[in-house]
């Protein structure tokens, strides 16, 4: 069976929850999963970016969409009783580490307590479903060292948007081993959580990320400025995650005792390259353009340098493994953004088109069934 065919066995005709889906994962995720043929409902506030991936792909009258907020607990529990799914994939979130610092309680409030919404209104609802909670790689307690970090580390954070994370996998934790095991009254409910982070690809333009940052500055023909030239990322393109997300939940369904668990999805360690490396990328595959540092105030919150995930884990026991390298990557990324601005392209076909050739390639690599 092709892997694409076994993700469609798994997710055509059920209902699947997506949370945060006017993001710019959420928005990829709802429309991979509407391709597949699977019933989707999003619930989320309005898209945070005017344009989005989520406006550009017109998704709003593709899937049920539901605008709301995940600290309205009632609203959530409702949602989740009236239309029971059988897959959620929680990810709404606040997702900016400099955000963090000038709202630490709105962070710690939508990280933590959103999370905590959904997995008790799905504790309350006694319908059995199947969650994958993302979470981000920033979870651990960053040393800045080489090492890579692995699914059984010390979670952590400096700043208050990793500490949120952190919270948030302790509160996954609690639930599952509290309500959601095998014997526990809700043992119906399979839970885990997903680590991943420094994703890009088409249609993001958040605040105070590096791509975004680019593909603002190339498109008024600006210089690119950029914070920390030296800061090292494992940067990975977003379907190799939300693969990862969407196979560990069927995963789950096969096996609940072995991938009820934390996992993380990152690139090949070839892929982090420091944020002036990845400019000049970008820059090269743009066309044009040219890039110059900021001056950084010494009061400036802090940044860490240096990051990466051990995901031998997921790619020995999930099956699972990245499929585009760095310089795949930023094409991939830079194509969507050249179609979206030539104002031409129906970038839902577009984008599906994307999603379909990374099935394609995911074929050309042997994968654990």
């Amino acid at each position: 069976m092709t892997v694409h065919k076994k993700l469609v066995d798994s997710y055509q005709g059920k209902t699947v929850l997506i949370t945060g889906h006017t993001g710019f994962k959420g928005s990829w995720l709802a429309l991979w999963l509407e391709s597949l043929g699977a019933k989707v409902i999003g619930y989320s506030l309005d898209p945070p970016t005017d344009p989005s991936v989520f406006q550009a792909t017109g998704l709003s009258g593709r899937i049920i969409d539901i605008r709301g907020d995940i600290l309205d607990c009632n609203n959530v529990f409702e949602t989740v009783k009236k239309y029971r799914p059988e897959f959620i994939f929680h990810l709404a979130a606040q997702p900016l580490v400099r955000y963090s610092y000038k709202n630490p309680l709105e962070t710690f409030n939508v990280n933590v307590l959103g999370t905590a919404n959904i997995l008790e209104s799905i504790r309350l609802s006694q319908y059995p479903t199947t969650c994958v909670c993302i979470t981000s790689d920033k979870c651990y307690e960053n040393r800045e060292w080489v090492y890579a970090y692995r699914e059984n580390d010390p979670l952590g954070g400096h700043d208050p948007y990793s500490a949120s994370k952190g919270a948030a996998e302790l509160v996954i934790a609690s639930y599952r081993k509290s309500f959601f095991t095998t014997g526990k009254e809700n043992s119906f409910v399979l839970l885990s959580s997903a680590r991943a982070g420094n994703i890009i690809g088409g249609g993001d333009w958040a605040e105070d990320r590096i791509v975004p940052d680019c593909i603002r500055a190339l498109a008024k023909g600006y210089p690119v400025e950029i914070r920390n030239p030296h800061a090292i990322r494992p940067w990975q393109f977003v379907l190799d995650p939300l693969f990862g997300y969407l196979w560990l939940a069927l995963k789950m369904k096969e096996d609940p005792e072995v991938y009820a668990e934390a996992w993380n999805f990152g690139p090949y360690h070839s892929n982090a390259v420091d944020v002036q490396t990845l400019t000049e990328k970008i820059l090269q595959e743009w066309g044009s353009g040219t890039w110059k540092g900021m001056s950084q105030n010494e009061n400036a919150p802090h940044e860490a340098r240096y990051l990466k995930l051990d995901t031998a884990k997921s790619m020995t026991r999930l099956g699972w493994k990245p499929v585009y390298d760095i310089d795949e990557s930023i094409q991939k990324t830079i194509d969507w953004y050249k179609e979206y601005y030539t104002g031409k392209t129906e970038m839902y076909d577009f984008s599906l088109k994307q999603v379909k050739t990374y099935m394609k390639d995911t074929m050309k690599d042997t994968m654990k069934k």
